[in-house]
């Protein structure tokens, strides 16, 4: 025999704390959605971290071409495939001349340097073992891998021949189909972007997109500058492999301050094994080119292009190398340079929101 109910209770018509249309129920699923998303997103990121990497140098690479086209549109009024095509032509005949008329000879060069900087590092160590400063047994290979250690992780994508040479290759196949029309993949990224945030988001690319074209624009004639300098001074002051030195210069160019401070340990440790005098010499000459670039060339070109701070860009190569490798290290100021122009624009905004606010709301 059942209880009957209570006369007069009022019946539960309110919906239960776990039923879907409960507003309290909605609110918290919805921000367990949220954060589970975020958690969900940034693991992907960290799992897909070195596939992003050489997404974003296949951009970068990318707005390299872009700017050339550009550039190149200003004096040739053909179409945008046609002016690709003749920037890649004259890149690849720039790149074979340069092996058949010096191949041999840089070739030849890089034997030799890879035993002179061996034999540098064999003398300055046995040096630091009698003066009781690096006890102990330290061969160059061992002195290698610790060097590579402190500078960060070098992961395994890039740490064979053919991981590098794969890698090489996905960073220009994506660059080339992303120069051919990158009105495109813009649209694209637009697409997945709510309607109201579109046109702040097309800007905010735009400017990042023409930010890294002038970047880079000057990072490679920088290269160009320091190389060429260099290779004639060395060249002039008789140190060996001057070739060689000139082009190592050059490209690590790139890679502002470290790239320095590797080329130049490179020239002093080279000059100083044909002699005093020529040890000198390369000194004089890493001084000279990197104030002549730090003084003159690169305030010119930072006017031009994209001003970033010494200790900022230093700072994320630190931080990039030791998380993401050599690629990492190398991506690290196309980076910064992208993520200090949205940062611009988002102040921008503010200042934006907050100048309305005040003009709505007048001080009398």
């Amino acid at each position: 025999m059942t209880d009957s109910p209570a006369k007069g209770a009022p019946d539960v018509t309110e919906a239960a704390p776990l039923e879907w249309r409960s507003g309290f129920a909605r609110r918290e699923l919805q921000r367990a959605s949220i954060w589970i998303g975020l958690a969900g997103a940034l693991a992907l990121v960290v799992l897909l971290v070195q596939p992003l990497l050489i997404i974003f140098a296949g951009l970068v690479f990318a707005a390299v071409l872009d700017g050339g086209v550009r550039l190149l549109g200003r004096v040739l009024p053909i179409g945008r495939g046609g002016r690709l095509l003749i920037i890649c032509l004259l890149a690849v005949a720039f790149l074979l001349g340069t092996f058949y008329l010096t191949g041999v000879e840089v070739t030849q060069q890089v034997t030799q340097l890879r035993s002179t900087l061996e034999g540098q590092a064999d003398k300055v160590t046995g040096w630091l073992n009698r003066q009781g400063i690096m006890p102990g047994a330290s061969d160059v290979s061992g002195l290698a891998r610790q060097a590579m250690g402190s500078i960060g992780r070098i992961t395994s994508w890039v740490g064979t021949a053919v991981g590098a040479l794969t890698t090489f290759f996905m960073i220009l196949v994506i660059g080339l189909f992303v120069a051919m029309d990158p009105r495109i993949y813009q649209r694209g990224l637009e697409w997945m972007v709510p309607r109201a945030n579109r046109a702040e988001f097309r800007l905010v690319l735009e400017r990042v997109g023409r930010v890294l074209r002038r970047l880079l624009a000057g990072r490679l004639l920088g290269m160009l500058v320091e190389g060429v300098l260099t290779g004639v001074a060395l060249m002039i002051g008789g140190v060996p492999m001057a070739m060689i030195l000139g082009i190592l210069t050059g490209l690590l160019a790139f890679i502002p301050n470290i790239g320095a401070f590797i080329s130049g340990a490179l020239m002093i440790a080279v000059g100083f094994s044909s002699g005093v005098d020529t040890g000198l010499w390369a000194i004089g000459t890493y001084v000279i080119v990197q104030t002549f670039d730090g003084y003159v060339l690169l305030p010119i070109v930072a006017k031009k292009t994209v001003d970033l701070p010494p200790a900022l860009t230093l700072g994320a190569q630190i931080m990039a190398g030791a998380l993401f490798g050599i690629l990492g290290l190398a991506l690290a100021d196309p980076m910064t340079a992208a993520i200090k122009t949205a940062l611009e624009r988002s102040s921008e905004r503010e200042d934006e929101r907050d100048g309305s606010a005040g003009s709505d709301n007048p001080v009398e």
